[in-house]
């Protein structure tokens, strides 16, 4: 889910140190800010209802997947 997602965005920033490293917290912070506005949740919904129905996902997780993904992080 969406606080899945963030949680493991904000870890992420928090060993973002150096200063070559400051455009990517940045980055990731706007993601933070999309993660958090009411039009992605909306979307989210929608694309997760649709999703569902059509039986290509199985669970609304998609945006701490997409986090692990950019990550690196495993699933578990």
């Amino acid at each position: 889910d969406t606080d899945r997602a963030l949680v493991l965005l904000e870890e992420y920033c928090k060993k973002l140190r150096k200063p070559e490293e400051q455009q990517l917290k940045k980055a990731i912070r706007k993601v933070m800010g999309i993660f958090k506005s009411s039009l992605f949740q909306a979307l989210l919904g929608s694309f997760t209802k649709k999703a569902t129905r059509h039986g290509t996902i199985s669970h609304p997780s998609l945006p701490a997947a997409v986090a692990y993904h950019v990550l690196g992080c495993p699933k578990d």
